[in-house]
């Protein structure tokens, strides 16, 4: 096995992630604004390293690990929507990816405004 290739493969997959996770970033910067979120800095970085999950397993297949719908009944309609929202922009996730992501909406939108 070349070293090299791999270290090259890797590299562009690293990449491919980390634009995946911008550009999906970037997106929910907008929803987050038309609908007058603001998460604090924690919640921000919280968010960030979920939605770069998300990417790697949009482009590498890794499975999410399995995951019980009942403990997201507590979850609003709207924060759920706007997960599944964000979970169409990669076209290929489960359904449990909103659900997981609806958790940082759901949080967010408790702040009262920008910190």
């Amino acid at each position: 096995m070349d070293n090299a290739a791999v270290s090259i493969n890797t590299a562009n997959e690293d990449r491919a992630i980390q634009a995946l996770a911008e550009k999906v970033m970037a997106q929910i910067a907008d929803i987050f604004t038309a609908k007058n979120i603001y998460p604090n800095p924690v919640q921000q970085q919280m968010l960030t390293s979920h939605v770069r999950a998300m990417a790697l397993r949009s482009i590498t297949g890794e499975p999410l690990p399995e995951v019980e719908a009942d403990l997201f009944e507590d979850i609003s309609a709207t924060s759920m929507a706007l997960a599944q929202q964000v979970v169409d922009l990669f076209g290929n996730l489960p359904v449990e990816e909103a659900w997981m992501l609806s958790v940082h909406f759901e949080v967010a939108k408790e702040n009262t405004g920008p910190e």
